[in-house]
């Protein structure tokens, strides 16, 4: 689906088949958190409405800007269905998320460029330790391949950035690690934090990439004239 084919057209209410009373009521009802989200915004961007036609369904997007950007404000856990039911309708999604209310989530250390070419022979541990292990032992299906820190005299050059993190998530919402769509964390104060991967051979490394809030709201919110 492209963003020319999400309808914005939508009847009345009293109109749409097979939408209940209580699910009208339940898009009234949100956190402190969520509604102050949504006042970051333009009031034509907030809580667009969209029918679904092919599920008789309604979908409110909490912000539906102007260049075609759809961002939910997630404050609780959320099912693998209702994930991929989000994502396959808005074909431009950006989720933000309450990472306040994650259990046992810190932010560890600064980590290099993950796309560093000096690393290409290399594979992050999935450990609380910012540590490698190199990719060829994990071809070679060695079970107990040789753990390098960056003092290692092959990794020891290897600059770190400012904006990159590692982080351990003790009781993590694995849907999250499914999900297509761009991730945002918002943990609070003045930066955010966006949930990547690296693509590896002993599995996919998360980590997080930091960028300021007022950077994000300006992204998608155009200059006033």
């Amino acid at each position: 689906m492209d963003n020319g084919e999400i309808r914005k057209d939508i009847p009345d209410d009293g109109l749409l088949p097979g939408i209940s009373s209580l699910k009208k009521e339940y898009y009234r009802k949100e956190t402190v958190w969520h509604r102050d989200w949504k006042l970051a915004f333009p009031p034509s961007f907030r809580e667009v409405a969209f029918y679904d036609a092919a599920n008789s369904d309604l979908h409110r997007a909490d912000i539906f800007t102007p260049s075609g950007y759809t961002i939910e404000f997630q404050n609780s856990p959320l099912t693998l269905a209702e994930l991929k039911s989000r994502e396959s309708f808005y074909p431009n999604l950006i989720w933000v998320l309450n990472g306040k209310k994650f259990k046992g989530f810190k932010i560890l250390k600064h980590l290099p460029d993950v796309d560093d070419p000096k690393l290409d022979a290399y594979e992050f541990c999935h450990s609380d330790h910012l540590s490698m292990i190199r990719k060829a032992e994990v071809i070679q299906g060695i079970t107990n391949p040789k753990i390098l820190n960056f003092y290692h005299p092959e990794l020891k050059g290897v600059k770190l950035t400012s904006n990159l993190y590692s982080f351990c998530w003790k009781q993590p919402h694995s849907v999250w690690y499914a999900a297509t769509a761009k991730i945002i964390v918002d943990l609070g104060g003045h930066f955010l934090y966006e949930l990547k991967q690296r693509k590896q051979l002993n599995g996919n490394y998360p980590y997080l990439k930091m960028l300021s809030r007022k950077t994000f709201i300006d992204w998608h919110t155009p200059p006033e004239i």
